[in-house]
């Protein structure tokens, strides 16, 4: 038996020694704050008049046009656009040539109003039933005002299946946001995890900030159009406007924006969880209440019990508000967050958390703190191996600017840390390994600044379960010499 698996040991044997390098390399790191300064254009958001927000040609020509993924697993995406002049057609034509689009799907229409601002036609399709890691063209609109796109699905659930996520927060419409999402196109990302904040329109009054949402729409659309975004709010999507008779939160967004929360049993559109090629992922409303028992709380609950690592090893998860952060700016704002799910996260050994709201990039090493007990004094941090990576890429390029305060001396949990307009990707290669990048937008030019590779955190806990194994077997002079 044993010499009848010695090619398979031999694999394990060198898989365990990349481990243990691996994890020797990340633990042997200073933190390391950055000096570089960001020669920036300003903070000033590009004008009405500019060709970015052009509006497509035609008479009622759908604008505005973006994707997410329509259900659980990958095989639905939702489609939605605007029309502005009557409400049209809310048909989607699809195919899997461009020249024969033999399928179609029905949506839905609304509009709403924001002070007196009134918006156009929002229309809402599904398109289900789709093949895994295939081709998509699709048309919306009618005559010569119709317009064609073109999607990919992932791959289908598997544990090692590779697949690249572009990470991009806090984007707003401003010159650097531009510069952000052209360095990110650069990129061979296949979907946005966005983190929150979108088009700043809340910092216009009465109607422009409906007229900005529109701009950022067709902003946006450039990417959005061609491969899913997976939507997380963030505070410049709450939209509480008394003066204005605006009570409602999350009004402008929660019309245009629209989420599969109800695969995930989730209550509300805010908070909800898709599972896309290896991963697993968990999106959080960091403004929704989320203390004990409240809805938000028992779905998180419930659906970290339903992560099966054995098919979606990657566990990642999205919230717009760091629960680490060594910048001045929103220092401890995630403080209640961080106490109400921060054991969750180590328990079910989370991979990543990503979030925004800091303008800048930073990124923990693997830290809890959930032994926390000021009376018995331990209030501080400690290094733990079960614990999630923490990442802020907050730095899309709004027009409030950058975060450049960092407090001094740097934490010892932080371990690289930027002020400058930027984005994420995150390679999965499989179900033990993925490559991490955040890449600096500097002056015209995409430049990896942090690299990092990442090992799983419930496959590193299995492998170790393997060591321990193998060195009963006769193996614990190799293993014990790295």
């Amino acid at each position: 038996m044993f010499e009848s698996t010695s090619g398979r040991t031999l694999s394990l044997q060198l898989l365990l020694v990349c481990v243990v390098l691996l994890s020797c390399t990340q633990d042997s790191k200073a933190g390391l704050t950055s000096t570089f300064i960001r020669k920036q254009w300003p903070s000033k958001d590009i004008p009405l008049d500019n060709e970015v927000f052009a509006v497509p040609r035609g008479h009622n020509a759908p604008q505005q046009v973006h994707i997410t993924q329509g259900d659980y697993d990958g095989k639905a995406v939702i489609v939605s656009w605007v029309t502005t002049e009557i409400p049209g057609p809310s048909k989607v034509q699809y195919g899997k040539s461009e020249e024969q689009l033999q399928w179609s799907a029905e949506g839905t229409i609304t509009n709403y109003t924001f002070y007196q601002y009134k918006s156009g036609y929002i229309h809402h399709c599904l398109v289900d039933g789709l093949e895994y890691d295939t081709k998509y063209y699709y048309k919306i609109g009618m005559g010569d005002s119709a317009r064609k796109f073109w999607f990919h699905t992932p791959p289908k659930i598997d544990p090692d299946a590779a697949y690249t996520f572009g990470i991009i927060g806090d984007l707003g419409q401003t010159y650097n946001s531009l510069s952000t999402l052209e360095h990110y196109m650069q990129s061979k990302g296949q979907a946005v995890l966005f983190l929150g904040d979108l088009s700043y329109a809340d910092r216009y009054t009465k109607n422009d900030i409906g007229i900005r949402w529109d701009s950022w729409g067709r902003f946006a659309e450039r990417v959005a159009a061609y491969q899913p975004w997976i939507w997380t709010v963030g505070n410049h999507e709450i939209d509480y406007m008394p003066e204005l008779g605006e009570v409602r939160p999350f009004k402008n967004f929660m019309h245009r924006y629209t989420t599969p929360f109800l695969a995930s049993k989730s209550s509300e559109p805010l908070w909800y969880a898709i599972r896309r090629a290896s991963a697993h992922i968990i999106v959080l409303s960091s403004y929704s209440p989320f203390v004990k028992y409240t809805p938000q709380w028992w779905w998180l609950q419930e659906e970290l019990t339903r992560v099966d690592r054995e098919k979606t090893p990657w566990l990642i998860v999205l919230m717009h508000v760091p629960l680490y952060n060594s910048n001045e700016a929103h220092f401890m704002e995630g403080e209640s967050m961080r106490v109400a799910f921060e054991s969750w996260f180590v328990q079910y050994r989370v991979d990543f958390i990503f979030s925004g709201h800091v303008h800048a990039y930073e990124r923990s090493y693997r830290i809890s703190n959930i032994n926390y007990n000021v009376s018995a004094g331990d209030p501080y941090p400690v290094p733990d191996k079960s614990a999630p990576v923490y990442l802020t890429v907050g730095d899309g390029g709004n027009q409030e600017g950058l975060a450049s305060r960092y407090r001094d001396p740097q934490p010892e949990y932080s371990a690289f840390r930027e002020a400058s307009y930027g984005h994420a990707t995150l390679e999965i290669k499989n179900r033990t390994h993925a490559l991490y990048h955040w890449n600096r937008n500097d002056d015209g030019k995409k430049v990896t600044t942090d690299t990092v590779m990442f090992l799983n955190q419930y496959w590193a806990s299995h492998l170790h379960r393997r060591r321990r194994r193998l060195e009963k077997r006769g193996l614990k002079s190799f293993t014990a010499s790295y």
